[in-house]
């Protein structure tokens, strides 16, 4: 269906934006900092999960529907930038302190939780939820077949190889985090560091220029 020479093209392409630092890096190392590899890895599949959906609502027209309104890149960079002060305001708030220790000692009810934080943070990203509309369908040929199969593929393979460096990267992060807390003041450091770098992403969505009228 998909040619070695753009399918070898397209990888290349998205390991130069994983190695880009951005807001889903610093999601995954935030929250590997604060919670530990578990933490970083819950992260990573949450990211990938909400690529997954954002490759969905590209290759269905779902995305193009969105953008075509204005309107509607302001309501999910609000709702996002909202949603990212909130969690900046659990980081830093007392009852906070308890809440990283669960979501890394609680099994798998912490470890979902920042699942879903991770999912639903990707996907109120208006700035995300374009890109998947505009860099997918540079690697497709309509003349190899399906365009919508293409573009499946396409995400799917992003979202697999997302999984796998935001792993990598979690656990990196994790291993620093779990070395930390063995110093005195290191829960509180390491919850700063998370509310500062979701406070800082949510600064970054509302500063986000509305796109264009030709996307």
């Amino acid at each position: 269906m998909m040619d070695m020479g753009t399918l070898s093209l397209f990888v290349l392409a998205v390991l130069a934006l994983f190695l880009s630092p951005g807001p889903n890096m610093a999601f995954v190392l935030s929250h590997g900092l604060a919670h530990g590899v578990r933490g970083g890895f819950a992260a990573a599949i949450g990211i990938s999960a909400a690529d997954l959906v954002h490759t969905l609502c590209a290759a269905t027209g779902v995305t193009a529907v969105v953008a075509a309104w204005p309107p509607s890149f302001d309501a999910l960079r609000y709702a996002g930038a909202l949603y990212l002060l909130w969690l900046a305001w659990q980081a830093l708030r007392p009852a906070g302190a308890r809440s990283a220790a669960q979501a890394t000692s609680a099994g798998f009810a912490g470890f979902a939780r920042i699942v879903r934080m991770a999912l639903l943070n990707n996907l109120v990203n208006p700035k995300a939820l374009l890109f998947f509309m505009v860099f997918l369908p540079q690697f497709v040929n309509p003349a190899r077949g399906h365009v919508t199969l293409q573009l499946l593929v396409l995400g799917v393979l992003l979202s697999a190889m997302a999984l796998v460096f935001n792993t990598m990267l979690g656990a990196f992060s994790g291993q620093i985090g779990r070395r930390l807390q063995a110093r005195p003041g290191a829960a509180k450091f390491q919850r700063g560091f998370l509310a500062f770098v979701m406070a800082g992403l949510a600064l970054r969505l509302l500063l986000l220029d509305r796109p264009s009228k030709g996307i």
